[in-house]
């Protein structure tokens, strides 16, 4: 399928349907992740809600499912920041300015971070799953009299880098954040210390598995509700609708009953081995 393909079909029914959209900005990130800003060529800015991802269809090569990191504003373009790790991503990567992409979506479960107001809001990251936390986090600044605490706790590993640096400082600085920065190993270490209210607190988590699963465990054994400790999953995601079965756990579909779960929902999921 070409540009002109999909722009053909850019009003067509379904979500199997992609949209063409333009890069409007690259930023290079880390030396393997990279943010690219996109507008649509036809029609208005899809809306979405933070937590939720988005097809992105790099032409003669394929797509991949990546959470948006950005552009939730009207007027503001849609975002998203990629790491290279295979063919779709590294083509996508590597996307210049005026190049053209498809979107298909938006899909799955968002963060509902306001369920926080309140009480203390909890950011949890691991590497490139600070990206999916960073529209609720900007959210979280343009609401900060709402919460009592804004706590960011984010892990990297050595010579991985940090994403969105000038933006943390600035939370940090200006906005009353508590921020925790270190190598992943360290978060476990960085929940278990950090000052909280467990039964006022609303803690959403990205990163990779063990990760969350160390960090979750701290927090209910500090007496936050599991309901309340909010978990990003990921797994190899080709439709988005729950057709194909790639992304299923158990009885539950990531990319619809997800991605985004409560600890207390992906529990049972996990206790059983899938055969």
């Amino acid at each position: 399928m070409t540009a002109t393909d999909v722009a053909r079909e850019a009003t067509a029914p379904g979500p199997m349907a992609p949209r063409p959209y333009r890069v409007v900005a690259r930023r290079q990130d880390t030396h393997d992740t990279a943010t690219l800003d996109l507008i649509p060529l036809y029609g208005e800015q899809t809306r979405w809600r933070s937590g939720q991802f988005m097809m992105l269809y790099a032409f003669g090569v394929g797509e991949i499912a990546v959470s948006i990191s950005g552009g939730a504003l009207p007027g503001e373009p849609l975002r998203h920041t990629i790491r290279d790790v295979g063919a779709v991503s590294h083509a996508l990567v590597t996307s210049r300015v005026g190049d053209v992409i498809g979107v298909r979506g938006p899909f799955g479960t968002s963060w509902d971070a306001m369920d926080a107001v309140g009480g203390d809001l909890m950011f949890i990251a691991g590497g490139i799953g600070l990206a999916p936390l960073r529209p609720s986090i900007l959210e979280a600044v343009r609401r900060r009299g709402e919460f009592r605490h804004v706590i960011l706790l984010y892990g990297s590993r050595p010579g991985e880098g940090f994403l969105f640096t000038d933006e943390i400082e600035d939370w940090e600085r200006n906005h009353g954040f508590t921020v925790r920065q270190g190598v992943r190993a360290g978060l476990a270490e960085m929940t278990s210390r950090e000052e909280f209210d467990p039964l006022r607190t609303l803690t959403l988590a990205c990163g990779p598995d063990i990760m969350m699963e160390v960090a979750a465990k701290t927090l209910v054994g500090k007496g936050v509700p599991g309901e309340k400790v909010r978990l990003s999953m990921e797994r190899s995601m080709h439709c988005g609708i729950g057709l194909c079965g790639h992304c299923q756990l158990r009885e539950a579909f990531l990319c619809v009953d997800g991605p985004v779960f409560s600890y207390d929902q992906l529990v049972p999921l996990l206790a059983t081995e899938e055969l």
